[in-house]
């Protein structure tokens, strides 16, 4: 029986790599260079699902993921969040105190600063995570070191130096679990439930406070707010947010009825399950 693919941005052994192997351990993960590359796989069925990284604790959002989740034509289904651990990995037989440059993503290498700078270790920013273990294994290089998760490691044959060496060990990243099918199935009604979806208010005067007016009067949690320029214009009247609850919650449905009256275009993107991490 041929294995269910879940896509992702990234090398092998990358975070999002460990995030699909710890969640769907039954499908096999495959990799993509872009973000694109990863939500077309899942549209053109390539792949039966997909894990794209939204935000880090640390870092807020990731860069134009929320501008590419309306035109992907894609719905939310899940959310996973993951610890994000970062070990400090070298060509077998390197020593430590030979290392003088560490090799990672700029946003990786920002969150391992404090260690980075008690070894006195230059930095070179590469594009992904583990494509600075893969990099460093196809041209090995006593000097040099990758800041990769734990799974690159074992997949590049590299050797871990230091372990967890990220500045804030509370370090988590949250993932949106991703499908081509346009009607999934609801999610359970006994699970507390997040429902994602995008806006734009009309051009009139105070839209946006009556448009968002309808939660607070019908007592709906509002947990994100987002907004984006579109089309390179310089006016915030796009709206990504995030909501407690399912649309046909009566307050919800509600508050869902007056946005609408207040904007030019609304779209669900998915209702799903809270993810038991948010109640720690």
């Amino acid at each position: 029986m041929t294995r269910q693919r879940i896509a992702f941005q990234g090398e092998l052994g990358a975070n999002s790599h460990e995030a699909c192997s710890s969640h769907f351990p039954e499908m096999e993960p495959v990799p993509h260079a872009s973000f694109e590359d990863a939500f077309e796989a899942v549209k053109s069925g390539d792949c039966q699902l997909g894990m794209i990284p939204v935000e880090n604790s640390i870092a807020g959002r990731v860069a134009d993921v929320h501008h590419l989740l309306p035109s992907s034509g894609l719905k939310i289904i899940g959310e996973r969040f993951k610890a994000i651990h970062f070990q400090l990995m070298a060509n077998p037989g390197a020593k430590l105190e030979n290392i003088t440059t560490a090799m990672s993503m700029p946003i990786a290498l920002g969150q391992c600063r404090r260690t980075l700078r008690r070894l006195k270790l230059k930095t070179e920013a590469t594009g992904d995570t583990a494509g600075a273990a893969k990099m460093l294994a196809e041209r090995p290089d006593p000097t040099r070191a990758a800041l990769s998760p734990a799974l690159a490691a074992e997949i590049y044959g590299l050797e871990i130096l230091l372990r967890d060496v990220e500045d804030e060990h509370s370090n988590t990243t949250r993932f949106l679990v991703m499908t081509a099918d346009p009607k999934p199935p609801p999610p359970p009604f006994t699970a507390p439930c997040v429902t994602s979806f995008i806006f734009r208010v009309k051009n009139l005067p105070a839209a946006l406070y009556k448009a968002l007016g309808g939660f607070a009067t019908n007592g709906v949690n509002m947990t994100k707010l987002e907004s984006y320029m579109e089309n390179g214009a310089f006016t915030a009247t796009f709206f990504y947010s995030e909501v407690d609850g399912r649309p046909e919650d009566i307050n919800l449905a509600r508050a869902f009825e007056e946005l609408s009256f207040f904007s030019e275009r609304f779209e669900i993107l998915g209702v799903y399950p809270a993810d038991p991490f948010r109640a720690k």
